[in-house]
């Protein structure tokens, strides 16, 4: 009888924490969860690097910075508090052992970076767990069915009151998390207050320092954003795919291709350092994610002076797999692409797509799935007939490898 008391109590517990596991809530997109790692991505003269600034469960604690580059690259940290003004500051190298920050308080922060005399401000917030009065009711209704268990075993007396006890509070703990999902979230600590979803669209401007720069020179070529509604500077960016902005920079007739992640270098303000090799009209297309709103697609154009120049960015590929083999407007089509060596995930996917119509009208960017160990498979729709340039972008062997093929759309 006492076994089979036992028995029942630890089933019907069981069964409660199989429940709990296969009810967790899902992730949310392009939204950093308290305690989960922050990973942005962006382009300094000396190269692309990745930083990633680790979750903290508690504070005051260490908050750790790691770099991630092709090339080495040396970076001086400091990161400042926007509620009291506190600042810490370290160094870290690429791809060695992360940096060490002290964070006394949840709440927004920014980290500055220097790269030689580079400097971007990264805006986030540092959060920790939070807990509601939902979560503290289901722990302690699981762990006073646990002690009246533990309780009955040592005692060798499993009585119908204690198993009555256990199985209640068992009740009360599986309740409590089926109501999980319809009750309050739990706010963690530091988070920002709640806005109205639907912001306005940013506006854009596109300008360079100097004015007409020469191919085979470097230049700034910054984008400031403002308000739809207030013209104040738009300093909301979501990090969505490891960069709080995209930018896509291609001649007029495709044969240059840039895909960079410009830095923040004052609110409303991107700027990130290029070298052109050929003269000519170029296009510019930034993708942007504002807080609690949706994505959005800016654009500007300017000219280079020179003469042209050896460009060994891209290279061409192999006419990929097309199906269907000739691609219809309005409808999908799926293409697949041989790739060079293992596949290593760049912005969080094994692969990027980005097609731009003749015209420069049209750009889209879609993301690829790896179909087996050396071939990516993109699947998009493509609005208008006509021919489209294609770029596909993917790392492998530590490289950053950039493919461009043309595609030809039937009515």
């Amino acid at each position: 009888m006492l076994m089979k008391a036992i028995n029942g109590a630890i089933r019907l517990l069981t069964v409660a924490w199989l429940l709990v596991l296969s009810l967790s809530a899902p992730a949310q997109a392009h939204v950093v969860q308290a305690g989960a790692d922050l990973r942005v991505t962006q382009t300094f003269a000396a190269g692309e690097v990745t930083l990633v600034i680790s979750g903290v469960s508690q504070v005051p604690s260490a908050l750790r910075v790691a770099a991630e580059a092709a090339d080495p690259v040396s970076l001086q940290l400091e990161l400042r508090s926007l509620t009291d003004g506190g600042r810490s500051a370290d160094s870290v190298r690429a791809g060695k052992e992360s940096a060490a920050l002290r964070v006394t308080h949840a709440g927004p922060h920014e980290l500055y970076v220097r790269a030689d005399d580079e400097v971007s401000v990264i805006p986030f917030r540092v959060l920790v767990p939070g807990s509601t009065p939902w979560t503290m009711v289901m722990d302690g209704a699981f762990l006073v069915a646990g002690l009246l268990l533990v309780g009955g075993v040592l005692a060798i007396s499993m009585s119908r009151l204690l198993v009555s006890g256990a199985s209640a509070a068992a009740a009360v703990a599986v309740t409590v998390m089926l109501l999980g999902p319809y009750l309050s979230p739990a706010q963690p600590g530091g988070a920002a207050p709640v806005a109205e979803p639907g912001r306005p669209y940013a506006q854009g401007r596109f300008s360079t320092l100097p004015a007409l720069p020469a191919t085979g020179t470097e230049f700034t070529l910054t984008l400031r954003l403002a308000d739809g509604a207030t013209g104040r500077p738009v300093d909301d960016l979501a990090v969505h795919h490891e960069a709080p902005a995209h930018l896509v920079v291609t001649s007029q007739d495709g044969a240059v291709f840039r895909h960079v992640h410009p830095l923040r270098t004052a609110p409303g303000v991107l700027a990130v350092r290029l070298s052109l090799p050929r003269p000519g009209r170029y296009l510019a297309y930034a993708e942007i994610e504002r807080q609690q709103s949706g994505g959005q697609l800016l654009t500007g154009a300017f000219e280079v002076s020179g003469t042209a120049q050896p460009d060994v960015s891209v290279q061409e590929v192999a006419m990929p797999s097309l199906t269907p083999s000739a691609p219809v407007a309005g409808s999908p089509v799926t293409i697949e692409v041989a790739t060079e060596g293992q596949i290593q995930l760049w912005l969080g996917m094994p692969g990027h797509l980005v097609v731009r119509s003749r015209d420069g009208a049209h750009l889209a960017h879609a993301h690829g799935t790896a179909a087996g160990p050396s071939a990516l498979r993109f699947t998009l729709t493509l609005p208008e007939p006509g021919r489209y340039l294609v770029w596909v972008q993917y790392a492998a062997g530590g490289r950053l490898l950039t493919r461009p093929f043309t595609m030809e759309v039937d009515r």
